[in-house]
């Protein structure tokens, strides 16, 4: 995956992806998980320290990645990938070579959304994660009562798997094959520019 993928998406912005800074970044993310419409995030009542340590844990690791999306340079979403067969997720299904986890968190609307707003932000970080030719499908595992992230997820062209219980959640596994994640992303850039 290209860490620094930068897209422009005709009618809504140029967008750029940056792997984030955990210290720098803290203040910013801390406002975002403890808003209430984060609570599936995790991280509500967590301190900035908290925040900063946690993706500081993050950083340190290979295996693990996160990044903040800007557009037009302001922060937009917090993005996350994974290997799963390095994660909690790896040891409730069967994991396939090529498989990337994803978490997407969007940053606070400040006044009203654009027309598409989540679904370009979606197609502009999977087209990053789709940088590397080895990824063949895309995994995320969003909280069963999270039925606004399932119907993202289920838009996007994921395809619905079991519940699997994690450690801190009943979870749904959904997964996105390279070919449908291509097509979502063609459809849905080329729809913001018409």
């Amino acid at each position: 995956m290209n860490p620094h993928h930068r897209q422009t998406v005709p009618g809504f912005g140029t967008l750029l992806l940056r792997p984030l800074d955990p210290a720098g970044d803290a203040a910013l993310l801390h406002g975002w998980v403890n808003d209430e419409r984060a609570r599936f995030w995790g991280m509500l009542g967590h301190t900035r320290e908290q925040v900063r340590d946690i993706y500081a844990h993050v950083d340190s690791l290979t295996t693990h990645h996160a990044y903040l999306l800007l557009r037009d340079g302001e922060p937009a979403a917090l993005f996350q990938t994974y290997q799963p067969e390095h994660d909690p997720l790896g040891d409730h299904y069967p994991v396939q070579p090529g498989d990337v986890g994803v978490h997407l968190l969007v940053a606070p609307a400040a006044g009203e959304p654009s027309p598409h707003h989540t679904a370009v932000l979606v197609a502009v970080l999977l087209s990053a994660v789709l940088t590397d030719p080895a990824v063949r499908r895309i995994v995320a595992e969003p909280d069963t009562r999270n039925a606004a992230s399932i119907e993202r997820l289920r838009r996007t062209g994921f395809a619905f798997g079991p519940e699997v219980q994690l450690e801190d959640k009943l979870a749904r596994l959904m997964v996105l094959e390279r070919a449908v994640a291509e097509r979502f992303c063609r459809t849905v850039t080329d729809c913001t520019s018409g």
